[in-house]
């Protein structure tokens, strides 16, 4: 399993939201391309949302994660409002390595089919639940689909790995939702990366032990608010610390 370091990006810095609200935003003062450097040479990707492009529907801070790129090197993914094939490619022609696909993926399957034969294997969809239902629209409208019905339908296609959030647990640092991640990855067979509520060191060796299918854990605020480092979180996750 990846430790995975996240910087989600609004007005043109890194913050962290609680529960996906916008009223309850942390911005952190270094820039977002310091952070993306600090962390190069150390995991192998790093996790980048656009969160006013997830508003938005479209993407907005392109230079922002230009630079991103260019500070980090190979292994960027980035997400938040690409809702096109042309967004898709625009992402990858300023060399992001995969891209992130959520609202689009669960109300437009067609288009998530055209990306991920474009790109196989470097589309990632993103599977947000409340309650085990899923959200789209930034988290602002919850469906009436079942994750793993969602999981299942998009495994069919060569994307790469699918992201999921438990809502209720993102920013919180209470602890990821380990058993219904083990679920969709055992369930489903689609490989899975874990993301929402990694606080401590332990969540991060928990997930890691719940199911060989979830290959990632991004990490975010407890990163940010250092709680513990990317060297740490990277050897807790290989049982060397």
């Amino acid at each position: 399993m990846h430790v995975i370091p996240a910087i989600d990006l609004l007005n043109g810095g890194a913050v962290r939201l609680k529960q996906g609200r916008y009223d309850q935003v942390t911005t952190y003062d270094e820039p977002p391309s310091e952070i993306a450097r600090a962390w190069s040479g150390k995991a192998q990707r790093l996790h980048v949302v656009d969160l006013e492009g997830a508003r938005a529907g479209h993407a907005v801070q392109t230079e922002l994660v230009r630079g991103i790129v260019r500070a980090f090197g190979p292994g960027v993914q980035i997400g938040g409002g690409i809702r096109t094939l042309d967004a898709a490619k625009s992402y990858f022609d300023l060399g992001v390595e995969r891209v992130v696909l959520g609202t689009a993926a669960i109300r437009d399957p067609a288009l998530l089919a055209a990306v991920a034969a474009a790109y196989p294997n470097r589309v990632i969809v993103a599977v947000d639940a409340k309650g085990g239902l899923v959200a789209t629209d930034g988290w602002l409208d919850v469906s009436d689909r079942r994750a793993v019905d969602v999981v299942r339908d998009v495994g069919k296609l060569p994307i790469a790995a699918v992201l999921y959030t438990d809502i209720h647990r993102d920013g919180m640092e209470t602890g990821p939702n380990v058993a219904e991640t083990a679920r969709l990855a055992d369930e489903t067979g689609v490989p899975v990366i874990a993301s929402g509520g990694v606080g401590t060191l332990e969540h991060l060796r928990t997930l890691a032990k719940a199911s060989t299918g979830i290959v990632g854990a991004i990490v975010g605020r407890a990163l940010h608010e250092r709680r513990f480092t990317l060297d740490e979180a990277i050897a807790a996750v290989e049982g060397t610390l």
